[in-house]
């Protein structure tokens, strides 16, 4: 009871950071579709701000269903534009707002990890509470669940899936599957989101369609269950496809009834040719290995090897070990097995809940380790059925202090040091651009970011009418590139009331004074840690380590 309690607590605790933590805000930048994928592309629909339109969400190669970016980020953004529109607050939209509201709500749905993890924790033989600080004191879901990501979205539909699917046990009574239109239902809305939900959902569904086979005698039971399934899926993909097409393809009404003699098949034909299903292009695009490369090709067992330890540390370990050893147990009892015996599926059932959790964590990791573009962040919905695997009785217990450690370093790493002076910068920017000064005297600002990450245009809070910021991004560019552009903007730099800035790490500052130009002032924020541009070891232990670690927002002077 006094452990359970310490637990309780513990939860309490976490998940209050996990909230305070969102609020502060967490500075570092994780990867560029933290926002490109939601929050950017709502702000300029919904608040008219500039931004930049990645390729998914073009008309002419819509890869991306606009459903959970209007649900979330859109969401929030609607909320705070009314509240500002109604008097309620003079300022609503801010860069703060703009980068925390989204944030906020994500944090709450992470919530939903920690119930379902309440709930499946007794049918897997699980340790609830010892699950739940497992799962709360991960920097995963520090860092990663609070962040707009379509693959914390994917977690969350996974973690409901598990729910769904596992049938409540009683006292050796397990209950009648259920909830066959919910299933279908989740289970589209996650291929919608991310088409590599099917590898996720495909054990889950599986499991499912057993406990059904096992627990129903009737041939019109088992129809039912799955008309349900399948009538459901259909309609919520006819939703996405509905939502998306006018998304994608405006459609007039009035147009499609232009022309005279209009029947309801032409109309229908019309609709047709422009229906837009974006798992589908989405799939198109990701099965062409020349556009994985684009994106970064990586080693088959880059997965299993690098960025499951990179995620999960010690649990992805020890979870390896323990498939061996059951694989190996397996191969050792069929071995011995005679051929005529007959018995329940081991499996799937719950007195042998274990090696199904880890056919939950294994077969989504194979199936996603066959494209060669392999990044940590898609395996973050694996975390469920880890913990839930992990948190059984007398397992992870001696590892507790190196797990700790492992998070905390995770935390700080990925939470404020990866390219954790980008945000602040912005913020520091979009104050100078919206200060008193500058609007009473108007200025144009021209700001160029090299070796960064793509900075959010949304988060500078500028309306699309509003042509007085020029933003450059030069990403990796080399040397004679950087110069070339920063000597032709200096070169024209001319107008009193004009303001160049480039935005660049410390290891790669002494590019620019190469480069013949004349600076006026210096802004280091701190920390920044580009693994693009590392520091060296030998810089770090000398006493400029400091502008090793930062972020520079350099003003260029104007030539007279």
């Amino acid at each position: 009871a006094g452990a359970a309690m310490v637990a309780r607590a513990l939860w309490a605790l976490l998940a209050a950071l996990r909230a305070g933590w969102c609020l502060l805000p967490q500075s570092g930048y994780l990867h560029p579709d933290e926002f490109f994928q939601a929050p950017e592309v709502m702000a300029g629909d919904i608040l008219n701000l500039q931004v930049y339109y990645p390729w998914e969400f073009l008309s002419s190669s819509p890869c991306r269903t606009v459903v959970f970016p209007l649900m979330t980020s859109g969401v929030t953004y609607w909320v705070i534009k009314s509240l500002q529109q109604l008097n309620v607050c003079s300022s609503c939209i801010n860069s703060y707002t703009l980068l925390v509201s989204p944030r906020l709500l994500f944090t709450i749905f992470s919530f939903i990890l920690d119930y379902s993890v309440y709930r499946l924790a007794p049918c897997w033989g699980a340790d609830p509470w010892k699950a739940l600080v497992l799962l709360a004191g991960s920097y995963v879901t520090l860092v990663f669940y609070t962040r707009t990501f379509t693959n914390a979205l994917e977690g969350l539909l996974f973690a409901l899936l598990m729910v769904l699917v596992s049938s409540r046990k009683a006292r050796g009574r397990s209950a009648e599957p259920t909830s066959s239109p919910l299933i279908g239902v989740i289970t589209t809305a996650g291929f919608f989101n991310r088409p590599t939900f099917l590898a996720f959902a495909l054990m889950p569904l599986l499991y499912w369609a057993s406990l059904i086979v096992d627990s129903q005698k009737s041939i019109k039971t088992l129809i039912n269950h799955f008309l349900k399934f399948t009538l459901c899926a259909c309609f919520t993909a006819i939703v996405f496809i509905t939502a998306d097409t006018f998304y994608f393809t405006p459609v007039s009404l009035d147009s499609l009834y232009s022309t005279n003699k209009s029947s309801l098949i032409d109309v229908i034909a019309q609709l047709h040719e422009k229906m837009v299903v974006t798992p589908f292009n989405f799939l198109i695009y990701n099965l062409n290995p020349h556009n994985l490369a684009r994106h970064g090709s990586h080693p088959r067992v880059t997965h299993f090897t690098v960025n499951g330890v990179m995620l999960f540390g010690i649990l992805h370990i020890l979870a390896i070990g323990a498939g061996f050893r059951m694989l190996k147990k397996c191969v050792h009892q069929l071995m011995l097995v005679r051929p005529h015996c007959r018995g329940p599926p081991g499996l799937l059932v719950h007195s042998e809940g274990n090696p199904t959790l880890l056919l939950f964590y294994f077969v989504p990791l194979a199936f996603l380790s066959l494209f060669s573009h392999q990044e940590p962040r898609f395996l973050i919905p694996l975390i469920l059925p880890l913990v839930l695997f992990s948190a059984a009785p007398k397992r992870a217990v001696k590892w507790k202090h190196l797990i700790v450690l492992f998070n905390l370093l995770g935390a700080f790493l990925f939470g404020c040091l990866h390219q954790g002076g980008l945000i602040p910068c912005l913020f520091h920017l979009e104050q100078l651009i919206h200060s008193p000064a500058s609007s009473s005297h108007p200025r144009h600002y021209t700001l160029l970011f090299a070796h960064t990450y793509m900075p959010p245009r949304s988060l500078l809070n500028i309306k699309k009418t509003d042509m007085h910021v020029e933003v450059i991004d030069m990403a990796g560019s080399g040397e004679e590139s950087l110069c070339q552009t920063v000597e032709q903007r200096a070169s024209t730099f001319t107008c009193s009331n004009c303001h160049i800035f480039i935005i660049i790490p410390g290891t790669v500052k002494a590019t620019i004074t190469k480069c013949g130009v004349s600076l006026k002032n210096e802004t280091l924020i701190f920390p920044h840690l580009s693994m693009e541009d590392p520091p060296q070891i030998p810089v770090l232990s000398s006493g400029n380590w400091r502008s090793q670690l930062g972020l520079y927002i350099l003003e260029l002077e104007r030539h007279h």
